[in-house]
């Protein structure tokens, strides 16, 4: 029986979409166990997944070296036959080095790449999709290039969130973590009015995106009992998406929620770019952006906190349904 880790210590994105890179693992070797590694707090995303044998998470809080150094002891007594590094950060490649794992696969930019058997280059802007990217690190043993993501909400999630699918709706998830990556607030509003004539509108979040949810459902004149942010956990969410009659999105984690369920999906890019790799995989998906050719677009691989130029033309973009 062959045993793999597969390390993403990143966003709660990027641990979505790591999962093709799990589910491929088991469709390969069934016998396999396939265990995975992620940032405290986003293994929640994970429960449930059926190619999944055990999930370790990485608590900064307990000290970063410290928990480097619990886990590399944790792993080395699991005698891994490989390795998989999603990450580019160093610490992942700490992990990786010391794990004694047979083989060490992961992308070329970690800075402890030197200790991979099978190096990948990590290529970003040329259209590749990041779940392409993640999948050429287990070409070596057949994989296909490209699957969607995929998370398993269960009979209790869709419990929780069934009083909200009797009708047709509508979800939106205005907030990011990054303020660049996010549609403009009046431009939520603009969504949310237009949408509430073809069904309900429900806000979705996490606790601190509860106030700008709340904003746009009062502008909106939506009723109160349609802000959800903070209310649902990540899988209550992704129980809603799937029965939306459309999700409405940014570039940030709630996209790839969606699409992990396959809901329909509109996402909108606004100081990031499809090229980078992040778009909707779902059947039914579109991507909205800027018509105007700004040259100062993209400004970053993630966005950032401010517009760099004051102006935030970007977020110009046509919400009309």
């Amino acid at each position: 029986m062959q045993r793999f880790l597969v390390i993403q210590t990143a966003f709660l994105g990027d641990v979505i979409l790591a999962t093709p890179v799990i589910s491929e693992l088991k469709r390969l070797y069934p016998e396999a166990e396939v265990d995975v590694l992620v940032r405290k707090g986003n293994e929640a995303i994970l429960k449930n997944h059926p190619a999944i044998h055990e999930v370790f998470s990485f608590n900064k809080k307990e000290g970063k070296w410290k928990e480097m150094r619990r886990l590399i002891g944790v792993f080395r007594t699991k005698k891994y036959d490989e390795v998989i590094n999603l990450q580019r950060f160093g610490s992942s490649g700490i992990i990786t080095f010391l794990s004694k794992a047979k083989k060490k696969v992961g992308f070329d930019k970690n800075p402890f790449s030197f200790c991979y058997d099978i190096k990948i280059k990590h290529e970003i802007g040329t259209g590749k999709h990041e779940v392409e990217r993640n999948l050429e690190c287990i070409a070596h043993h057949g994989a296909g290039k490209l699957v969607r993501p995929a998370v398993f909400p269960s009979d209790e999630d869709r419990s929780k969130v069934a009083p909200y699918t009797n009708t047709p709706f509508y979800t939106l998830a205005p907030a990011s973590v990054w303020f660049t990556k996010q549609l403009p607030e009046a431009k939520w509003i603009e969504l949310a009015n237009n949408l509430k004539r073809k069904g309900a509108v429900y806000l979705v979040g996490g606790p601190p995106d509860f106030d700008l949810c709340q904003r746009i459902l009062e502008a909106a004149d939506l009723p109160s009992e349609n802000n959800l942010a903070g209310k649902l956990n990540l899988l209550e969410s992704c129980a809603l998406f799937e029965k939306a009659a459309r999700c409405f999105v940014n570039d940030s984690g709630p996209l790839h929620m969606a699409t992990a369920v396959n809901a329909p999906v509109t996402a909108f890019f606004c100081a990031t770019v499809p090229r980078f790799g992040f778009g909707p995989l779902s059947d039914d998906s579109e991507i909205r952006e800027t018509k105007e050719a700004l040259t100062c677009r993209p400004c970053g691989l993630h966005g950032g906190k401010v517009c760099p130029e004051g102006h935030f033309k970007c977020g110009d973009i046509d919400v009309n349904v």
